[in-house]
């Protein structure tokens, strides 16, 4: 099987710089779900790994951060596909944890319970904190233009160094047409 790791907000999705606080808030992305299921039907294992700051500046609580995710399992579980894990960062920018992205923390994470290398693996983000823990690690950062996506690019300019796929469903037809 392969590994594929997603960024949640932004990338599976609706994002908003006031946070996603509850389930009836987290809005897919058109075409993120079924493009989640795609992956799970070709033999790929799904990571999510998401910074959630909201809970360290009290905006949610984790019974709403699980509602939120309990949610993302049932809509991919019933087009098909399946989330393996999701893991999540609750601390606050300052609060000088290892698993905030861009740290990679919880990309080794994902490295140790799997039980394999993330060298070439796919990490799909919206923001360049995503980007910036997959190289860390080696991985195969790749940059969708949902989300924040838009303000990285122009962020980024003439430094911009990641290829740039139009959302998830994009980088997921690109996946299955390389793997032939």
């Amino acid at each position: 099987m392969k590994l594929i790791i997603l960024d949640r907000d932004g990338v599976i999705n609706q994002d908003s710089d006031d946070y996603i606080k509850s389930a009836d808030e987290w809005r897919p992305i058109a075409g993120s779900i079924e493009a989640i299921a795609r992956l799970s039907m070709n033999d790929y294992r799904v990571v999510v790994v998401t910074n959630q700051s909201g809970i360290a500046r009290g905006y949610f609580d984790l019974d709403a951060l699980n509602q939120m995710h309990d949610k993302m399992h049932k809509l991919v579980n019933d087009a098909g596909g399946s989330i393996e894990a999701v893991l999540y960062c609750p601390h606050g920018p300052d609060d000088a944890c290892a698993c905030r992205k861009p740290k990679p923390g919880m990309l080794m994470d994902i490295s140790q319970r799997l039980r394999t290398g993330l060298k070439d693996v796919p990490v799909v983000g919206d923001s360049l904190r995503d980007l910036q823990a997959a190289d860390v690690v080696e991985a195969r950062p790749l940059l969708v233009r949902t989300g924040k996506g838009e303000r990285t690019i122009a962020k980024l300019g003439d430094n911009l160094i990641y290829p740039v796929y139009s959302d998830l469903a994009a980088v997921v037809d690109m996946l299955l047409l390389e793997q032939g």
